[in-house]
């Protein structure tokens, strides 16, 4: 008998950050063979009194949001980071060692909206989005103290989003955390090796085979990753190869609009509801060095399995051993690119 990637368990690797992941898809000839609902309707209204990101209401910290239009920036009134850590570190030995962190946190309202969330919003009102991460990235990326911007967006009650209101957050550190971290590794040692970008090359192979290729325009491609961990698990990537945002052309930021809107319809679409996830930038360190190696992308980790209600949970096996799925990542591309392109609601 020989070996078939589509029929037998195997592990595949993820040369951005080094890991393994276990994928069994002889126990999952049809990834739909449960139950598939559609979530109860959560319809929203434009202003919700009670929601501490509309516009002129006061916030749980107790300042008062303005009357704003559009998008909307101010510092995390209860923030995992603190400007005024002082510094300092604990050396107890090789076992025991701690080191201060200080940062600065961000919420960014995508929309004065309440009952907005990206794939409903227009191209042209996500761009703003866009534009408004790059005047982040350079502000804070342009601190002395921070070393590393990291641009993210929590979407959902069941990945632990407190407030429906479309945001986003952006966490700014003194240090470089853990998951840039290691993909600064692997990338820097793929680009001495080769005089090219890991994720050009990966990009450009897949491509050519197109099996996971979901969506693409001129300046960036959305795809299900070879080694993707969760199961509907995509990465937009640049077409260009740019370390980060500010690097970007005017239509180069459209375009990430664009196929931002774009992707998250196909979610939306595949279990019609809102199609909750965690989602975020990777682009270079903002310590002053140069990072050749480093190539734009955006990751988004969805939990849904089967259904708008069924949650794919990493226990037992995937928390002590390693990340394990059923679906393979061509089947979960496949699924989404057969959704249609216009969003449910409409």
């Amino acid at each position: 008998m020989n070996f078939n990637i589509e029929e037998h368990p195997h592990k595949r690797y993820n040369p951005l950050n080094g890991d393994w992941i276990l994928v069994s898809p002889h126990r999952a000839k049809r990834p739909w063979q449960g139950q598939v609902e559609k979530q109860a309707s959560q319809e929203r209204p434009k202003y919700d009194p009670g929601c501490y990101l509309c516009p002129g209401n006061e916030r749980a910290g107790g300042h008062k949001n303005p009357d704003y239009k559009g998008t909307f920036v101010f510092t995390n009134d209860f923030s995992a980071l603190l400007t005024d850590t002082p510094p300092g570190e604990i050396n107890d030995g090789e076992l025991f060692q701690a080191k201060s962190e200080s940062g600065i946190c961000k919420v960014i309202c995508f929309s004065e909206d309440h009952s907005l969330t990206i794939p409903e919003m227009e191209v042209e009102n996500i761009r703003n989005v866009v534009d408004l991460w790059c005047l982040q990235f350079e502000e804070l990326g342009s601190n002395p103290q921070i070393n590393y911007v990291q641009i993210f967006e929590n979407k959902g009650a069941i990945m632990g989003c407190s407030n429906p209101h479309p945001h986003g957050q952006i966490w700014s550190s003194e240090g470089i955390p853990v998951e840039p971290e290691k993909e600064s590794r692997a990338q820097k040692t793929y680009f001495e090796k080769h005089g090219r970008t890991l994720l050009n090359d990966y990009l450009q192979t897949e491509l050519v085979k197109e099996t996971r290729v979901l969506e693409q325009n001129d300046s960036f491609v959305a795809l299900v990753p070879f080694w993707a961990v969760w199961p509907f698990e995509t990465m937009i990537v640049s077409k260009r190869p740019v370390q980060n945002i500010l690097q970007l052309k005017d239509k180069e930021r459209t375009d990430l609009a664009d196929i931002y809107k774009k992707l998250t319809i196909m979610y939306d679409n595949l279990f019609e509801t809102s199609f909750a996830y965690s989602a975020g930038l990777h682009q270079a360190p903002t310590d002053g060095k140069d990072y050749p190696e480093w190539h734009l992308h955006m990751h988004f980790y969805p939990p849904l399995l089967r259904s708008a209600t069924v949650k794919k949970f990493m226990v037992g096996y995937e928390m002590l051993a390693t990340p394990q799925r059923d679906i393979t990542p061509e089947q979960a591309a496949q699924r989404l690119r057969d959704l249609p392109k216009i969003h449910y609601k409409k």
